[in-house]
């Protein structure tokens, strides 16, 4: 259930059965020629609104501005700085605390996010720990699991797309959001790449990622995805992802 299609009564209502809720968090950023700039986003709002209906569970809007400074040289990418990041992520958590959510799992679809997402919730507990009523506010557990990297997905993209998969605007998180959007896929998915496979090597800031990489990817080749790859990619995520978050609502 999504939050934002929810009454507040019936958020009132969740928070007798359960005090957990699932974040998804992304990015807006480019993802080479045939790849959507919500990637990092639709991904994990994919994943999280399945495990939403399947777990009776409430899921929060994304976050789908993330920190991507790198991608700023590709037009229509947009960023965060990290201290604004860190500071939304713990506006946000506060916010559904003081109503008696607890436990937040955050389904992340970026990597640039991660440092800040760390951050965000050691301050977070930081700022319980150093309350005059520390011992006597209600304790917030935050987790974060990366879709692309638990086994089941890392599993699948190994078998599938090998050395292919790369590094950015990689064929699985491309072939989820296909799955999710095939109309748009079927637009998208016509334009060229020149090479099939990008190349790789380090970044720094924007305009040096523009200049290594002209059409944004990085190591991959994203021609391979499917609709039916991300299809499988999703229901492995989901089953995965919602034995963690039981797991998680169930530990001290």
């Amino acid at each position: 259930m999504r939050l934002q299609l929810c009454t507040w009564p019936e958020v009132e209502a969740y928070l007798k059965r359960s005090t957990g809720i699932i974040q998804p968090i992304g990015s807006t950023e480019q993802h080479g020629p045939t790849g959507f700039i919500g990637t990092d986003s639709i991904c994990p709002e994919l994943i999280a609104e399945r495990m939403g209906d399947d777990l009776d569970a409430l899921v929060a809007p994304t976050i789908n501005v993330g920190m991507a400074q790198h991608h700023l040289g590709f037009p229509g990418s947009a960023s965060l700085r990290p201290s604004t990041l860190i500071a939304v992520v713990g506006d946000i958590v506060k916010s559904f605390a003081r109503h008696g959510f607890d436990r937040f799992f955050f389904i992340n679809g970026h990597g640039g996010n991660i440092p800040s997402l760390q951050a965000a919730f050691s301050e977070i507990y930081a700022e319980r720990s150093f309350a005059a009523d520390g011992g006597n506010r209600s304790p917030v557990r935050c987790e974060v699991r990366n879709w692309w990297q638990i086994k089941s997905v890392a599993a699948i993209a190994n078998e599938v797309f090998g050395d292919a998969e790369g590094f950015h605007a990689t064929p699985s998180e491309v072939a989820l959001t296909y799955y999710g959007y095939p109309d748009d896929a079927a637009r998208v998915k016509k334009n060229k790449l020149t090479p099939k496979r990008a190349p790789e090597g380090p970044i720094y800031d924007a305009e040096d990622y523009r200049r290594r990489f002209p059409d944004g990817r990085i190591g991959s080749d994203p021609s391979l995805a499917s609709e039916e790859i991300g299809e499988r990619l999703l229901e492995a995520a989901v089953e995965e992802l919602s034995r963690d978050y039981r797991a998680f609502l169930e530990a001290d």
